[in-house]
């Protein structure tokens, strides 16, 4: 059995396979092609709709067999809201996904963390590839309930009250094959972007709500803001939120590409605030996007915003980061050795000393992880955990492995860890003595961490 993290994935045994979710939930699945988005209604599976070609939901179970998917299906997203309409996540038990074969045999399992203010999270997808189906984890809170995500999945929904704001928060967004959108002489043009430097007052928005809230102000940086005007205009020409663009790239690649490297990065993907004021008052509003707006670890800011030519919505991509610097890079590796030795020590264990080799091999693999933009304890080219120890110089007779993908700072992802049984055995094995610690910034996650233990 895998103990999948968030951005986790793993090949999936071929026929029927059964997705349970326990407790106060409600089910929900949306069933899609190449374009990201359903073919039509009947491709969202929820309660008062339970069943379609290969998708079949019952009380807390959801059966996929992906060989009776309808034509052209590629992907099936799990969503995951509280059986009581409109109750915050936050206020119910952790939600963790169980997976198992056509025989029952337990194939993976998936704890992310709890959302809070959210009403839905968007807990896992499988997936098409050409060697067969896959499953990601994902873990999303999702601030618009299902209505919110069925609609930015092209399903047509009707309710009977609209919510004030209409604002949406992004979702994960489902990678395609299809390329940028052909202009045509049909498509009006794109109105011009908006961006740093602040001609319309957003910056000194942003830094007013930090100083009310006495946290220092940020700087603007050109290398985020081409980052983030590239994203918002993927957005406005799709017509929808998400954190990839069409042609599959990310936010964070998007950053990459720019030469900007990060220790702490954070984003906001917002679609309906006409001005920047109801952007920051919105930001403001919402907790996760509050706690990412306010937070001290960021120094550097890329902002901006552009109207869609569809549907005249404006969408926003706001990204926030703390440059990498050596110095910073060794502050958030010996986090991550504190956190784990806390850990350890409230266990009655002994804690663990940083070993150069280790460290040196855990670096190097978060930043290949982030520059390929792959995540599995085996490389592309097979390299196991040990191998790549032994290459680094390491001579501990036994390693083990930590590895994570999407967390924003050491506290996050060692308490994703420790919320996951198999990391947490690793963390608290009585008979490892050393670590190191890898972080690297970029890639489709955004960061990747990797703990490397020896004995």
């Amino acid at each position: 059995m895998s103990e999948l993290v968030a951005g986790g994935n793993l090949p999936l045994p071929g026929g029927a396979l059964t997705l349970r979710v326990p407790g106060p939930f409600d089910l929900s699945a949306l069933i899609t092609d190449g374009s990201g988005k359903v073919g039509g209604d009947a491709d969202f599976v929820f309660y008062n709709q339970p069943d379609a070609p290969g998708v079949r939901l019952r009380g807390d179970t959801l059966t996929v067999e992906p060989a009776l998917l309808r034509t052209g299906a590629e992907r099936v997203t799990l969503a995951v809201t509280a059986a009581e309409p409109g109750t915050p996540l936050g206020r119910l038990p952790a939600a963790a996904l169980h997976v198992a074969d056509r025989l029952g045999r337990t194939v993976a399992r998936f704890a992310p963390s709890r959302p809070q203010t959210e009403t839905l999270l968007l807990l896992a997808e499988i997936y098409h590839r050409a060697t067969g189906w896959k499953l990601r984890a994902i873990g999303q809170g999702y601030a618009d309930g299902l209505a919110g995500l069925a609609r930015d999945f092209g399903v047509d929904v009707v309710e009977d009250q609209q919510p004030s704001s209409g604002f949406r928060a992004a979702i994960p967004a489902q990678r395609t094959a299809a390329g940028p959108p052909r202009p045509s002489a049909t498509t009006p043009p794109r109105p011009p972007a908006t961006a740093l430097p602040d001609p319309d007052g957003l910056l000194r928005l942003v830094n007013s709500a930090r100083a009310g809230a006495g946290r220092p102000p940020v700087a603007p940086d050109a290398r985020l803001t081409s980052a983030a005007l590239a994203h918002a205009g993927a957005m406005a020409d799709a017509g929808r939120l998400a954190t990839e663009s069409r042609d599959g790239v990310s936010v964070h690649q998007r950053i990459g590409a720019t030469g900007f490297a990060y220790v702490a990065v954070g984003e906001h993907l917002v679609s309906g605030p006409r001005t920047p004021a109801e952007f920051v008052d919105y930001c403001l509003r919402t907790e996760d996007a509050r706690r990412t707006l306010l937070d001290p670890a960021f120094t550097h800011a890329g902002l901006a915003h552009v109207r869609g030519p569809g549907d005249g919505d404006t969408y926003w991509t706001a990204l926030w980061a703390r440059p990498l610097t050596p110095a910073a890079l060794a502050r958030t590796r010996s986090e991550v050795v504190d956190l784990t030795n806390g850990e350890r020590t409230r266990a009655g264990l002994r804690p663990l000393a940083v070993d150069p080799q280790l460290a040196t091999a855990a670096q190097a693999y978060s930043t290949d992880m982030a520059t390929r933009d792959f995540y599995s304890h085996t490389s592309p080219e097979g390299t196991q955990p040990w191998d790549r120890a032994a290459a680094a110089g390491s001579r501990r007779r036994t390693i083990g492995e930590n590895i994570a993908c999407g967390q924003r700072s050491a506290a996050e992802v060692v308490d994703g860890w420790m919320n996951s049984p198999g990391h947490r055995a690793n963390i608290l094995k009585p008979e490892f003595t050393h670590i190191g610690i890898g972080f690297a910034g970029g890639g489709r996650a955004g960061t990747y961490w990797t703990q490397l233990f020896g004995a």
